[in-house]
């Protein structure tokens, strides 16, 4: 399940590629397959073990087309591993909620994208997440939890501060909003409530089947109640200083 939009974010074969907070590896699988150079950095380690098999099994299965390459590391996104410039993308997807110092993440990501490169960003939306945060204690205060809630013009602002130029926005996955809902309703942790196992189900099938119906519901919710917040922006040139 993506949440970055590749028609809105195109990558050409070749582009060096920062999945930062990667997770599961679901953007940094796609940038594979689309034949990027990719890095997919993590501090969870365990995390990052999975993500290399998974890297390693779509090599093997002829997956990622030729010149495409992966990588999984182990690092800090307030001290990423990397030159200035070193990437001509760089995505970040659910993860500056997490973190205390999103200005530094902010700073570090720009410093290792090059002139010209693109930067994704996705966050929590406001709306939704606040019916969690309302909801469930228990949603948000763990260790490595939720911290703060976006709104879309605040997150833009850090962009924009950040030296970035936002060219896009939009929003995504409005049917889990309800899911969450529903989970931090009933208990976070409590998967045995009907209610929650019935929508689980339901959006397995979706994932799974992709049926039109819900592809078009899921369109016409996504500007409400869609579940994320996506932005996207470019790193502009510096203007040339001709020497005197």
């Amino acid at each position: 399940m993506l949440t970055v939009d590749f028609s809105r974010f195109p990558l050409a074969p070749g582009d060096r590629v920062l999945d930062l907070g990667c997770g599961a590896g679901r953007h940094a699988f796609e940038c594979y397959r689309r034949g990027a150079r990719v890095v997919a950095l993590d501090r969870n380690a365990e995390e990052i073990r999975e993500v290399a098999k998974w890297f390693a099994a779509m090599k093997e299965a002829g997956e990622a087309p030729a010149g495409a390459t992966a990588t999984a590391m182990e690092g800090d996104a307030l001290a990423l591993p990397f030159p200035d410039e070193s990437f001509d993308v760089v995505i970040i997807s659910e993860v500056m909620e997490h973190i205390p110092d999103d200005k530094g993440v902010l700073a570090e990501m720009v410093r290792v994208l090059k002139p010209g490169g693109r930067i994704a960003v996705t966050v929590p939306r406001y709306g939704p997440e606040k019916v969690c945060w309302t909801l469930s204690d228990a949603y948000h205060e763990v260790e490595g939890g939720h911290i703060r809630i976006y709104r879309a013009d605040q997150l833009l602002d850090r962009i924009r501060e950040a030296g970035l130029k936002p060219y896009g926005t939009h929003h995504a996955h409005a049917l889990h909003s309800p899911y969450w809902w529903l989970k931090c309703a009933f208990g976070v942790d409590n998967d045995k409530a009907l209610p929650v196992r019935a929508y689980h189900k339901l959006l397995v099938w979706d994932i799974m089947k992709k049926p039109l119906a819900t592809r078009v519901a899921e369109q016409a919710l996504n500007p409400l109640i869609g579940k994320s917040f996506v932005a996207y922006a470019t790193k502009p040139h510096l203007p040339r200083v001709d020497a005197a």
